[in-house]
Order: C-alpha cells, then structure tokens, then sequence
C-alpha cells in the first residue's frame, strides 16, 4: 500500500483539529434565582409565594429561592402546591432561606432555634430544596427590622 504526501498531510491536519467539546469541558451558563423576599414589602402584607413563583417564571428567572417566614404555612398540601407550581413553570426552588439567632444566652432560646433548623430541614427535603441559607445572629435589640436596616445591621448586643 502506497501513502501519498497528499494523504498523511490529510492525517497530520485530522489529527491536530480540536476535539468536539464534551458536556464536561463546556462552560457552565449562569442560571439566576429571585428570592421571594424581593417581593416580600409589596402591598404592605406577606407577597404570596405562590406569586413569586409566576412572575419569576413571566421574567424568564431559572429558580425561586423562598423565605421561609413569607410561606403561607407548612403543610403536606401546601409544600406540595408549591413544588408543584415551580416545576410546571420550569423552575428550581434552589434554596430556603431560614432565621434563627442562636446568641440568646437562655438555652431554652438556643434548642428551640435548632429545633426550628431541623424542622426547615426537613421542610426542604419535602419540597426537594438542595440548600437552606440560615441568617442568624440576632440580638433583638433593636425591635424593628427596618430600624437595623437603617443603622446598617450594626446592632448593640445583649448587656453581660
């Protein structure tokens, strides 16, 4: 069998072409979440999460992160209704965002926090929710939470 210059130029060109990119080497597109407390002061009451869920799928948003203070309640139905609205709007609900404190000297304080984290826990494994985000810390000496937003979340903690 004879080989032509013609064709191991062929080869040496073939050989040196870029590989076809795989899944794994493609860069990853940035997917965006709302979080229902973007809505939460519209209209002065809770904005339904249920809402949220809509407008973010109207926006063309990939997820909905819910605060879990705005849900409506917790309830096996509820969970549900909600897992079931993201999914047929093509939506994650990539996170549960959850309050706690945990600085309270009373231990009593500090378990019902816990037992508040383990109940959200489970709470986002109903709703197949990967990731909870716990804001914690408070010293509630400051009342107001508009009051805190406005000396920035400097809060004076607790006296002792």
């Amino acid at each position: 069998m004879k080989t032509t210059r013609r064709a191991v130029l062929a080869q040496g060109a073939a050989l040196c072409a870029p590989l076809p990119a795989s899944p794994a080497s493609t860069p990853p597109s940035i997917r965006l979440a709302v979080s229902t407390y973007s809505y939460w002061h519209f209209r002065g009451d809770k904005y339904p999460v249920e809402r949220v869920i809509e407008n973010a799928a109207r926006l063309g948003f990939d997820g909905v992160e819910i605060l879990h203070r705005q849900m409506a309640e917790e309830s096996a139905g509820y969970l549900n209704k909600l897992k079931r609205l993201a999914f047929i709007h093509g939506l994650s609900l990539p996170m549960l965002s959850i309050h706690q404190d945990f600085v309270s000297p009373d231990p009593a304080e500090r378990q019902k926090d816990i037992d508040h984290t383990r109940r959200c826990i489970d709470l986002a494994a109903q709703m197949g929710i990967p990731c909870i985000r716990l804001n914690s810390g408070r010293w509630n000496t400051i009342k107001s939470f508009d009051d805190l937003m406005k000396v920035k979340g400097n809060e004076p903690p607790i006296p002792g």
